[in-house]
């Protein structure tokens, strides 16, 4: 004789498949976006009056980014992986040559009366720019500065960058200071 199958009590299912579901939520991690690393200047006050500033072209390091994710830097043609070299002589301005920028002497805690430059990176991408080339070419001019940086931070206080004091970081900060202009995107290559 045959016994009787019995039922499976399947009452608590639910509150398992409840605690698993809680379970994986809190445990997954999840992918985040490559995002910038960037202040905006403050709002200017209404009751002031700007001044209008300009900004001689030889302090203008000018890069441009076609439609088809191609590299325009100071009007010639350039290779992503030549970008951050170009950008630190334009930066350093070692032998203070005509076409790169002027420098002025600044009082800088630590360092004294030093050179620093008036050079602003100009970035301009087309409407079209691959998200992927946009920031390929925003680490690699942020590196430039970085490098830049640390080899100041290495030299003076024998560390990284990251790893002096806030007022060591600050007066870093005034030998190097990072301007990087970035225009709104227009159609650089042509129209699309």
């Amino acid at each position: 004789m045959a016994r009787p199958v019995g039922e499976i009590n399947a009452s608590s299912m639910a509150d398992i498949a409840f605690l698993l579901l809680i379970f994986f939520l809190v445990t997954t991690t999840m992918n985040v976006d490559t995002g910038l690393a960037r202040m905006l200047p403050p709002m200017p006050d209404p009751t002031v009056q700007q001044d209008q500033q300009d900004v001689k072209q030889r302090n203008i390091f000018t890069v441009l980014v076609s439609k088809s994710d191609r590299l325009l830097v100071e009007d010639e043609m350039l290779d992503v992986s030549q970008l951050r070299e170009k950008a630190r002589e334009f930066i350093l301005n070692t032998e203070d040559k005509e076409n790169l920028p002027e420098k002025d002497i600044v009082d800088v805690p630590f360092f004294g009366s030093v050179p620093v430059t008036k050079g602003v990176i100009s970035l301009r991408n087309d409407r079209g720019t691959s998200y992927k080339m946009y920031m390929f070419v925003q680490n690699e001019l942020v590196a430039a500065y970085n490098e830049l940086r640390n080899e100041a931070a290495r030299a003076k206080f024998g560390k990284l960058y990251d790893d002096c004091s806030e007022e060591q970081q600050d007066a870093i900060k005034k030998l190097y200071p990072q301007r990087i202009s970035e225009a709104e995107p227009k159609n650089v290559g042509g129209p699309k």
